[in-house]
């Protein structure tokens, strides 16, 4: 699957959750498309769309900006275990509307190595 047809599907599956849509049954990189489009009638997957767009976990890599909103880039892991990354925009004032801004079509495919570190925290007080 391409990053959009990940993210698409990862929509698709958030909004099964949230009971927006019934379940579409198995969904495949020849199906996703397909079945994304059609569920995605009168805003059926806005809200789950939405959840996922800003539920990504900062890369601190680079990406696109604007001088009318703030911009980071994010990734979340997909449902097949694959890591896939996007441009969140936020703020822009009271008459902002970052979220209309097109994120799934420049989505980018990430390799994320995670590694457990373990910090030893020390408090001083004076005696």
């Amino acid at each position: 699957m391409t990053p959009q047809q990940k993210l698409k599907h990862a929509i698709l599956l958030k909004a099964v959750v949230h009971k927006t849509i019934a379940d579409p049954g198995q969904i495949t990189a020849g199906n996703v498309d397909e079945v994304y489009d059609d569920l995605n009638v009168d805003g059926n997957l806005q809200d789950a769309r939405e959840k996922i767009r800003c539920s990504g976990t900062e890369t601190g890599l680079t990406c696109n900006w604007s001088r009318h909103y703030e911009s980071d880039a994010v990734a979340a892991q997909m449902p097949d275990g694959s890591w896939v990354g996007w441009t969140y925009w936020y703020g822009g004032g009271k008459h902002g509307e970052p979220e209309a801004i097109e994120w799934i079509a420049h989505a980018y495919d990430l390799a994320c190595e995670e590694k457990q570190v373990t910090v030893t925290q020390r408090t001083f007080t004076k005696i």
